[in-house]
């Protein structure tokens, strides 16, 4: 259990800091960010605290859907939020285009290896994965559909508030997913003996007859 919170709070704190860096090239970001920033425009409040809000407001969401946290979700909402402003504080923002484009390059990659550690700490869900499974094991409808169906809702709401959405919020849609499948099992072992099982499993002779 040491060994593995030590494993999530870094990549928590880490998940914030990437988070900072596609804030400040200001060409996108992902739509819950996309959320948090309309809400902060409005609110006047910093966007880590406000990640920290939203975050806290979907877990309350999760009582109705059965679903319960781990200590990962609490430090989830505990962590992310500051990781975020610690980014803030640190990093200038860019000017030029290509130095923009570089600063999500670099956040999406770091959020990818973020997600790594701290997904395969396997201590609970971030609150918005865990209502995304809450809404399929309640309901019974396909993951990708909740998700979806959430995403958009507050990508729309936070567009609507000014929220930044732009060329990143869709390279980040289509891009986190694939960058994830690689770091997930560089971070724990059972995603590469899943990996490996089903690469054994696919070079298996099909049964003849």
């Amino acid at each position: 259990m040491t060994r593995r919170i030590a494993q999530l709070i870094p990549g928590l704190l880490l998940y914030g800091v990437a988070d900072a860096f596609m804030i400040r090239a200001a060409i996108g970001v992902d739509p819950w960010t996309v959320f948090a920033q309309g809400m902060s425009l409005h609110t006047g409040f910093g966007i880590g605290i406000l990640t920290n809000i939203i975050g806290l407001a979907v877990l309350l969401l999760w009582w109705p859907l059965r679903q319960k946290p781990g200590i990962g979700t609490i430090l989830n909402i505990l962590l992310v939020g500051p990781g975020i402003e610690l980014g803030l504080w640190l990093l200038p923002a860019p000017e030029a285009l290509w130095l923009r484009v570089l600063y999500f390059t670099i956040g999406l990659v770091l959020l990818a290896v973020a997600s790594g550690i701290y997904i395969g700490a396997r201590l609970g869900p971030g609150p918005r994965d865990g209502l995304m499974t809450g809404i399929h094991l309640r309901f019974g409808t396909p993951i990708w559909i909740g998700r979806t169906g959430v995403e958009l809702t507050v990508l729309l709401v936070g567009w609507l508030l000014g929220g930044n959405v732009g060329f990143g919020t869709l390279a980040f849609a289509l891009l986190i997913g694939p960058l994830c499948s690689v770091t997930l099992p560089l971070f724990d072992r059972r995603w590469r003996n899943d990996a490996r099982d089903a690469g054994q499993a696919t070079e298996q002779p099909l049964p003849v007859g």
